[in-house]
């Protein structure tokens, strides 16, 4: 992802010399980070004590392992005595996250080859 972030810095500092963040609305101001106001009111107690507490939603829950999985069977060799069993277990946590309305693209690292292309075409 450094990609992505040299470009993403490359643009800011690029607005901060043209003064694009001069005079913004709540300059010198604390951001609020907990903003919980797309929440539904009777779910934010709950969800605010889950955040407390360090837990996710099995949605991230899936998708923090995925991940974890993924780099994994990409670090051993297909022949090793547990490959077959991480992919099952990697294919069934990709089910979950469509089922759940998630994207699994992530996975399959189809993205990181967009956005490059997409990066170097400009």
């Amino acid at each position: 992802m450094w990609l992505l972030d040299q470009w993403a810095e490359r643009h800011i500092l690029d607005a901060q010399r043209k003064g694009v963040f001069e005079d913004l609305p709540g300059a010198g101001q604390p951001l609020d980070l907990d903003d919980d106001s797309q929440v539904p009111p009777e779910l934010r107690a709950g969800f605010r004590l889950l955040k407390n507490a360090g837990c996710l939603p099995p949605e991230l829950e899936y998708r923090k392992e995925a991940l974890s999985l993924s780099n994994l069977l990409q670090h051993i060799q297909q022949d090793h005595p547990d490959y077959l069993a991480l992919s099952h277990r990697l294919a069934l946590l990709e089910l979950k996250l469509r089922q759940a309305g998630l994207s699994s693209e992530f996975l399959h690292h189809e993205y990181a080859g967009k956005l490059l292309n997409k990066l170097t075409e400009e």
